[in-house]
């Protein structure tokens, strides 16, 4: 994966940026739209370490976007009105699909730790819950680039 060429003076490390992208709770998933446009939404999200793990509506736009156009950047960010408190991650590179659509909990070994992830972090650690109407995609990102403007304080 391509390093930051830009910013490295407020870049995160890597041990910053897994932290961060483990207890941020909120993604912002951008997808090329119809007619080539932008689409973008909120989205939550787990870390593993290597790839983003998003758990969406099968029949949404976003999941439309990415069956026709597996591209994708993703925001993760935090802040506020203070400058220096301003921190992110962004994501870039293509979406697939992992497991049945949409997943109604058949066995599929790469889902269980993703599963665990997601059901520690929004569901108190109680299991994972399949409704029938999500399902997974994995980004293994081709590009991140990551920011904390509180480094400028130094």
């Amino acid at each position: 994966m391509p390093g930051q060429r830009r910013g490295t003076a407020i870049a995160m490390t890597a041990g910053e940026r897994d932290t961060f992208l483990r207890t941020q709770p909120v993604c912002r998933v951008a997808t090329v739209g119809p007619g080539g446009h932008p689409h973008n939404g909120a989205l939550w999200f787990v870390w593993d370490g290597t790839a983003l793990w998003l758990n969406s509506l099968t029949r949404s736009q976003r999941w439309t976007d990415l069956d026709r156009d597996p591209r994708c950047s993703v925001l993760v960010d935090d802040g506020g009105f203070d400058f220096l408190r301003l921190r992110g991650v962004e994501l870039l590179g293509r979406a697939e699909v992992v497991g049945e659509t949409p997943r109604k909990g058949g066995q599929v070994a790469e889902l269980t730790d993703p599963e665990r992830l997601f059901a520690d972090k929004y569901m108190s650690g109680g299991p994972f819950r399949h409704d029938g109407r999500h399902g997974w995609l994995r980004l293994l990102p081709e590009r991140i680039v990551s920011w904390d403007f509180g480094k400028l304080r130094a």
